[in-house]
């Protein structure tokens, strides 16, 4: 049919026009994932090393090593993932990220706790194991946590300092 786009120039322009849209949200987040692999590191080091070498119990070294991780993770995020939104209020910044890592947490050692005196009080041989441990603390946990810490640090943290600035419409040439 005559006066339809070709599908060779239609997907170069949806594509530019999506990497316009969401590629700084695909930068901020490979960078959040970054330092958060980066902590994550050292949560689990940290808490491996208390647990295994150290006899710490397992909810308190948990709770060490998150706090331990997520001061690193402050200051990756705060001086890389979101350097370009510098806030007017640092000890802000800094109040709201502990009080989010204090939730995110929560949702891990929840996740450990339910595992290991929940369901491990039912069948011990399975859910209080270092296997279990690490499964409930660091895949179910993590997992859940970091999707609340990323929204959360977007959303209420690394935010711009003063009033959020207007989005342009753009429109192109032909007036679509």
């Amino acid at each position: 049919m005559t006066g339809e786009p070709d599908s060779r120039q239609t997907r170069p322009g949806l594509l530019r026009s999506l990497i316009d849209r969401f590629g700084h949200l695909v930068r901020e987040l490979s960078k959040f994932a970054t330092v958060g692999g980066i902590a994550f590191l050292i949560d689990f080091a940290l808490f491996n090393y208390m647990t295994a070498a150290q006899d710490v119990e397992q909810v308190t070294a948990k709770t060490i090593s998150t706090v331990i991780a997520a001061s690193f993770a402050f200051l990756g995020n705060r001086f890389w993932t979101w350097r370009h939104r510098r806030g007017s209020n640092p000890a802000r910044e800094y109040a709201l990220f502990f009080f989010f890592n204090g939730v995110g947490l929560g949702i891990t050692v929840a996740c450990l706790a339910i595992s290991r005196y929940g369901l491990g009080s039912v069948w011990p041989e399975v859910f209080q194991t270092p296997v279990a441990d690490n499964v409930a603390s660091y895949l179910v946990g993590t997992g859940l946590a970091t999707l609340f810490r990323f929204w959360s640090y977007r959303r209420f943290v690394f935010v711009e300092g003063g009033t959020q600035p207007v989005l342009e419409v753009k429109q192109d040439r032909h007036g679509a």
